[in-house]
This record gives structure tokens, sequence and C-alpha cells, in this order.
């Protein structure tokens, strides 16, 4: 199935005191795959001073821009148009646990392979995840893994910020989506599974009626290597499809924040974020 999607990102930074000037960047551009293509995008910031598009080392679109005036609010409005085809997406293909050993692999795919402090999973969830993929192929095993921690973790906004960790979510057994997409990835790393953080869009609804508005969100999930990269959402247990949007990949939810910035002066900042995404075909 084939979806055409125009997704409406604005994020509203308040302070509580001006600061003087503010670096930034921007994450919010669909990047293109062999399923995905970005048809139009764009990013308007009416307090910058210019604007740098430039991809980033894991394959990214940033828009660097700054603002170099005092300023009490930042407002960045994104606009993208992308068409899904989700039958083009890669199929696991077979392969065994000494296929992922070869050290061919390995070294090409070590960062992917290797723990970070956001994506160490701890002990507990550890053994759970091994005890899940016992006596299966890396591809089952990452579907059993996902199943399993979807049915012990609770989705609950607010429970967690971006800086948690997955054992720190663990812990709780609540988080958002970044938390369910750490610990699947810590896990599937422990095995020997190549995997990778995914950050886009999801829209809601399946089978959306064409041309309704829809209160979207930024969404996170999974890629593992099965002979291929395959997608998976483990917030909802699903493979990725048609209503998932890819923006950025990376080892961890650091490698591809939505926005992050530097700024000159001590204020508090708040954060407000509204996703629109209309299904137009």
């Amino acid at each position: 199935m084939t979806s055409r999607l125009k997704i409406k990102h604005t994020s509203t930074y308040n302070y509580d005191k001006p600061i003087g000037s503010s670096y930034n960047e921007a994450r919010f551009t669909p990047t293109a795959t062999a399923w995905q293509i970005p048809l139009e995008s764009s990013l308007t910031v009416e307090a910058a001073s210019w604007q740098f598009p430039f991809i980033d080392y894991w394959g990214t679109s940033v828009r660097a821009f700054e603002v170099n005036r005092p300023h009490a609010q930042l407002v960045l409005e994104s606009i993208s148009l992308v068409e899904v085809d989700a039958s083009h997406q890669p199929v696991p293909q077979p392969i065994s646990w000494a296929d992922l050993a070869d050290p061919k692999l390995t070294d090409a795919f070590i960062e992917y392979l290797s723990p970070t402090p956001s994506t160490t999973p701890g002990e507990e969830w550890s053994a759970l995840a091994r005890e899940a993929a016992s006596g299966l192929g890396p591809h089952e095993a990452g579907l059993a893994i996902s199943s399993l921690l979807h049915s012990l973790m609770t989705y609950q906004p607010g429970a967690t910020g971006v800086h948690t960790t997955a054992a720190e979510a663990w812990e709780e057994r609540l988080g958002v989506c970044q938390d369910y997409a750490h610990l699947l990835v810590g896990s599937l790393r422990e095995l020997g599974i190549p995997a990778r953080y995914v950050s886009g869009y999801l829209h809601p609804t399946r089978n959306a009626p064409i041309g309704e508005p829809k209160v979207g969100e930024s969404h996170a999930w999974v890629e593992w290597w099965a002979g291929a990269w395959v997608g998976h959402d483990p917030t909802n247990d699903i493979a990725s499809g048609e209503r998932h949007v890819i923006v950025g990949r990376g080892r961890d939810y650091g490698d591809v924040p939505p926005f992050k910035g530097i700024v000159a002066g001590n204020a508090l900042a708040t954060l407000s974020v509204a996703v629109e995404i209309v299904r137009l075909a």
C-alpha cells in the first residue's frame, strides 16, 4: 500500500527570560529510501539570521541555523510531503547466528553492535531477552524479543525524558517509544544482531481517510540486520510500514535528536510540540 503524507511539525521553545543568541540544528526532513520518497520539505524559523542544510555522519538531513539577536521564544515550523510504498521495504533474508559472527560483518556494523549508555539494558531485561531468543534464528529472535517487551512495558507519556536510559526505563516498566527502541536495540546488540535506532513520524490511524488531518507524533522504532535492514516498531509490536516516515537513523536517540542547540544566556526553556499528519493519497 502506498501513502502520500503531509506532515506539519511545529516546535515552540519559550524561555523564562531572553537569551542573547542561539545556534541550533533541526532534524525534521524525511530521508530518501527505496520505499520512501520525499517530495517537498521546508523549515521556517522567522527569527533565524541564516540557515545551512547538510547531511550528517549518519545520513540524516540537518538544517543548521543561528538566531543572533535576543529572543524569549523560538518557533520552528517544518512542512514535509512524502510518499511511502511499504511494498518496496526490505524483507528478511535467510541468515544464521554464524553469519552474524563473521568478522567481515561485525567489522562493517561495529557501530550498530556496540553498546551505548542509552541502550545498555541491564541484567534483568538482558536475561529475559536471551530467554525469548533461545532456539530461534536471528530475525525470529528479534520478533520474539519485541513482543515480550511490548507485553511487559507500559506506554506512559511523561514517565521518562530524552536522557532516560534503557535500564532506567526498564526498572520502572514505563516509557515512551524512545525507551522501547533503546531497550530493543540494546538487547539485540548483546545477542550479536546489528540494530539501529530510527527516528521519524507515525500516522496514528490505519487506512486513514484521505484529506483528514490527524494529530500525529514524533516516533522511534528499530531496524535490525536480517540479511537486510528490517524495520520493526516495538511500541506497537508491528513491522514498520506505510504509516512510518523515517527522518534519521543512528546508534541511539543522541545521534538523531529532532532539535538541539546552544544558547547564550542562563534561561529555563519549556517546549511544546504539535504534529499534524494528513494522508493525501
